[in-house]
């Protein structure tokens, strides 16, 4: 499948993209097909350039953006604004409530928890305290 996705180009803290056209399975800063734009988030507004016969040739060949691509591509003007994914609901009429008698429920005790026993067999030893060493000095040999 092919993707048309950001390349992350530029120094470190210094992010800027390129937009391209890739191999699916490609990683991130690996192969590419083609370049079709750039995009620079650090300027105010966003820098975004994008050639637009190639977005255009590459969607109709079945190319599938990613999310931040298709947004970058809509306010290109390219495609339509990306519609947020709604969950469809469905609501059901709930069903005649028949009048019926319900029995109070019994009110619990209150009930208190008791400790966990420890596990057989199993006890954790203390380490002895280490003793201070220190080094003697060796006697000095006497030369005869």
């Amino acid at each position: 499948m092919v993707k048309i996705r950001l390349r992350r180009v530029g120094a470190k803290k210094k992010p800027s993209y390129r937009l391209v056209v890739a191999d699916a399975r490609a990683p991130r800063e690996g192969a590419f097909i083609d370049v079709i734009g750039h995009y620079n988030p650090l300027t105010n507004p966003e820098t975004i350039v994008i050639d637009e016969e190639k977005a255009q040739s590459w969607l109709k060949q079945g190319a599938q953006p990613t999310a931040t691509a298709n947004r970058l591509l809509s306010k290109a003007g390219i495609t339509q604004k990306p519609k947020p994914a709604k969950a469809a609901v469905t609501q059901e009429p709930e069903p005649a409530k028949a009048a019926v008698a319900k029995e109070p429920e019994p009110t619990r005790a209150s009930v208190t928890k008791k400790p966990k026993p420890a596990k057989a067999g199993v006890t954790r030893k203390s380490r002895p305290a280490k003793a201070s060493v220190t080094k003697k000095s060796k006697p000095a040999k006497e030369k005869t």
